[in-house]
């Protein structure tokens, strides 16, 4: 009977939909290996955004593995503060089926794009998983 109450109480804090944060490994970071800092894009058509994660795992929202999470593109934004979910607008998409490369258009002009991991409920982890911020120019 204690095994099965501690199994239920184990299920019921792994599901919960607490917004506490999660750690992720200090060595792990994200990057974007397309397009490239400095990158000049064609206005009016989408491009190819490719995310890369290294010391980490993706998995999709909701799901959470010790050690995974699921990216976010910050686009023309700071980095949103810590240990709240990450907002969900133009300025921060979100990849939660586990997407690993993303089609975007752009109005033309210069841009900055930035990925950040977030938890199963989108939550940044701890310490954060980010990549560097990269300035694009669309024209």
């Amino acid at each position: 009977m204690r095994t099965l109450f501690a199994a239920l109480a184990l299920t019921a804090l792994l599901t919960s939909g607490t917004t506490g944060a999660t750690n992720a490994p200090a060595n792990a970071y994200c990057y974007i290996g397309w397009p490239l800092d400095g990158q000049v894009m064609a206005a009016g058509k989408p491009f190819r955004v490719w995310f890369g994660l290294r010391h980490m795992g993706v998995a999709p929202k909701d799901v959470a593995f010790e050690n995974t999470g699921h990216h976010h593109l910050l686009i023309d934004t700071e980095l949103p503060p810590a240990g709240q979910p990450i907002p969900s607008d133009r300025n921060h998409l979100h990849y939660g089926a586990g997407e690993t490369e993303t089609m975007i258009e752009l109005a033309p002009g210069k841009h900055t794009l930035q990925l950040l991991m977030g938890d199963a409920n989108h939550v940044p982890h701890v310490p954060p998983v980010i990549s560097k911020k990269i300035t694009i120019t669309v024209r």
